[in-house]
């Protein structure tokens, strides 16, 4: 389906990828505990609403 060259870009780009969002995390670490105080518990009710849905549609299913 796919060449080996596709394949080794592929994994490299990912690879790549991957640290450059790392270091920039890291970057920004200290602005993001700053500005987004509290944003963990909006991360927490969205997880919990979704698992919610999905519990009422096993349930009635």
């Amino acid at each position: 389906m796919f060449t080996t060259g596709q394949l080794i870009f592929g994994i490299l780009f990912f690879i790549a990828f991957v640290i450059i969002i790392g270091y920039q995390y890291r970057k920004d670490l200290h602005l993001h505990k700053r500005y987004y105080k509290g944003t963990v518990w909006v991360l927490i009710a969205f997880i919990g609403f979704i698992g919610m849905i999905a519990a009422i549609k096993y349930i009635f299913m």
